[in-house]
């Protein structure tokens, strides 16, 4: 049994049916002012005029699948626009890719239909002309117009390849079932293509929805940020901001004040520092060393922080004295009079000479020894007072400088609070707090000046917001609240989210999805995500826990086959044209010779999407992995302003600041350029 292979539709011929529609149009038109009895006019009149119809609607049809392939629609909305569903995600404007569309790409792509692709000789005349005039004449100005009338008006500065997106003319909103969210979701592109404008798309969203939503911008993106509070304040909702380049205006946040175990807080420092070779030994001994130092804090009633810790680390020996004090007090009231009474031996004497530690600590820790007082931790803390000062500052070294950048300047106030302060009125963030209140957070942590202390304290936040979901699992929503709290869904988006990722990362892909924690992760190449981690194996671990992938415009190959690699291969038909001619040998016929033309139909197998195809689409258009692997072709709406957004005079200036510190001041020199420029509008 043989296979039947129907030829594809050319949808990309010309619109034949145009002609036939105004024939018909016009046979209609004769039979009502010609001499044609009344009886014929009433069957033959409306028969024509449908027919006339029904053709104009398939030349149109075919009419407007050749505009695609150079012009899209115009395609735009405000914030109060972007819809809102309690079900489902909305992404924008699109279709589902099928067969279809990957046979239409073959064909749109084949030497007949090169010209459907490009610009014609009028449009590249005006462009020339534009490019040789100097400044702006009369007709340049009106070749240039964004206007109906103007039939070379140009086309919008988005690049790529417009065929992408024209084989399918028909659109419809694309929505993604939030069900689906707590899968997490990785968004890939490059500089520029519209990462940012989908992350206010989705962000928007979130709030307008209810969720926690936290945020977090390593460079600092000043619309996102106006974005943000906007909405959050049309619906009103509370709004933290936290900036490490603006510290006047930002809240207050302490990454290592809240924890489940102590030993998180040294994880949490000693993670940031190098793991490679040697370093790991060194590091591993800066995480115990901090951990001795938090347990001594915690048994003090002494929340930790920054500042806190590299006042402990550089005088131990104070902390040490501390601590030894009060399980004295604990275990032996009225310890003062006999501690007066002891004294060290000469060895013991000459020992704590050559170490140079406080004479005062030692001590202490020797007479909890007599006492039998002592325990595992009081033991550890008098194993680092027996090394040598200098030589234990020497193994520690590496931690000095990341806790001075830490603690410098006015990022101390920021990342160290100090809770008896009262005349710092800026508030104080803490996890917990904000999803209480269930309130909107914005981070900036200005990678861009100090890209340490950047991956510092984002990483902190991510451990914290890791810890607090194990803290859910167990107890609820409602766990250390003031009040009664019901399961809530905190949307995190992480923008350029490799300058922060780390080991605390993985845990939270892997199990917060179950306490309501749903990650959207934006970044520009998967490369970056393994150079930051260091480890292949770790980033395909990371990879393999983001169930939903959009990809817009990517430049590498690698990063372009994540999405390509997963899709399935498609049959297409392919048409050849065969042609011969032969003579004929016999002297009787009347036949000099035979020809004989043919087409011939062939199917292959190709690839649903060339790496190729990512790599050349256009701005503001991306490829979808959704549901499990159906992809869709979606293309983001053109940012509007938004009539009523209210926002505070010190946010506008902290914004344009912020728009200076990433050289994004720069001032279109057009209106078509304000549309367009730097990747923030684009069609």
């Amino acid at each position: 049994m043989g296979i039947t292979i129907r030829p594809p539709e050319n949808v990309y011929r010309k619109p034949h049916e145009l002609v036939s529609s105004v024939s018909y149009l016009s046979a209609a038109l004769g039979t009502v002012f010609l001499p044609v009895p009344p009886a014929a006019v009433a069957v033959s009149a409306p028969v024509l005029l449908a027919l006339s119809a029904l053709r104009a609607k398939q030349g149109l049809r075919i009419r407007r699948y050749r505009r695609n392939l150079s012009r899209l629609p115009f395609y735009a909305m405000t914030p109060a626009q972007i819809p809102v569903s309690d079900k489902a995600l909305f992404l924008g404007k699109g279709f589902k890719w099928t067969q279809t569309h990957t046979q239409r790409l073959l064909m749109a792509r084949l030497p007949e239909n090169e010209k459907l692709l490009e610009p014609g000789r009028l449009y590249r005349w005006a462009r020339q002309k534009e490019t040789n005039t100097p400044g702006r004449s009369w007709l340049t100005r009106k070749t240039s117009a964004q206007a109906w009338w103007n039939p070379v008006a140009p086309l919008p500065p988005v690049g790529g390849k417009p065929e992408l997106h024209g084989v399918e003319p028909y659109e419809s909103d694309i929505w993604f079932p939030l069900g689906e969210r707590v899968g997490h979701t990785i968004v890939l592109g490059t500089t520029r293509v519209g990462k940012t404008r989908l992350a206010e798309i989705l962000i928007n969203q979130d709030i307008m929805r209810g969720d926690t939503v936290i945020t977090f911008d390593p460079k600092g993106d000043a619309d996102l940020m106006l974005a943000m509070y906007a909405a959050a304040h049309k619906v009103g909702r509370p709004f933290y901001m936290f900036h490490l380049g603006f510290p006047e205006q930002s809240c207050r946040y302490n990454p290592i004040g809240d924890f489940t175990r102590i030993t998180e807080v040294a994880t949490r420092i000693a993670n940031n520092l190098p793991d490679e070779g040697q370093s790991a030994a060194f590091r591993d001994f800066v995480w115990r060393f901090v951990n001795v130092l938090g347990k001594m804090m915690e048994a003090l009633s002494i929340k930790p922080s920054y500042i806190l810790i590299y006042r402990c680390a550089v005088n131990v020996d104070d902390l040490a004295a501390r601590y030894f004090a009060s399980i004295l007090e604990k275990e032996c009231p009225g310890w003062e009079t006999e501690f007066e009474d002891f004294e060290l031996s000469k060895a013991e004497m000459q020992q704590v000479g050559k170490t140079g530690r406080s004479i005062e600590a030692v001590k202490l820790s020797q007479f909890l020894k007599r006492k039998n007082l002592n325990n595992a931790l009081s033991d550890a803390v008098a194993g680092i007072l027996g090394n040598e000062r200098s030589y234990f500052e020497k193994l520690v070294s590496s931690l000095y400088p990341l806790l001075e950048k830490l603690t410098s300047g006015k990022v101390v106030e920021l990342i160290s609070p100090d809770f008896e302060n009262l005349d710092d009125t800026r508030p104080i963030m803490d996890w917990r707090k904000v999803m209480e209140q269930n309130a909107v957070v914005y981070v900036g942590l200005d990678a861009l000046t100090d890209a340490e202390v950047a991956a510092a304290v984002g990483n902190a936040m991510f451990a914290d917001l890791t810890s607090l979901a194990g803290q859910i699992y167990k107890h609820g929503h409602g766990y250390g609240q003031s009040g009664a709290t019901g399961k809530r869904k905190v949307a995190i988006h992480a923008d350029e989210f490799n300058e922060l990722i780390g080991n605390e990362f993985i845990p939270m892909l892997n199990k917060a999805g179950g306490a309501g924690y749903q990650v959207t992760a934006y970044t520009q190449t998967w490369s970056d995500v393994e150079a930051k981690i260091g480890s292949k194996a770790k980033a395909e671990q990371m990879g393999g826990n983001f169930n939903t992938m959009i990809m817009l415009r990517v430049k590498l190959e690698s990063t372009a086959k994540m999405l390509t690699s997963q899709l399935p291969d498609l049959r297409v038909v392919t048409g050849t044209l065969v042609s011969g001619a032969g003579d004929i040998a016999s002297p009787e016929g009347y036949e000099d010779f035979t020809s004989s033309n043919e087409d011939r139909l062939s199917s292959e197998t190709v690839p649903t999407l060339m790496p190729a195809d990512l790599t050349s689409l256009p701005k503001g258009q991306a490829f979808a992995l959704l549901e499990g692997g159906n992809l869709y072709k979606l293309r983001l709406p053109l940012p509007l302003p938004d009539p009523d957004n209210d926002v505070p005079d010190n946010l506008v200036k902290m914004a344009e600041r912020m728009r200076e510190t990433v050289r994004l001041s720069h001032k279109p020199a057009n209106d078509e350029e304000e549309l367009f420029v730097e990747g923030r509008h684009y069609g």
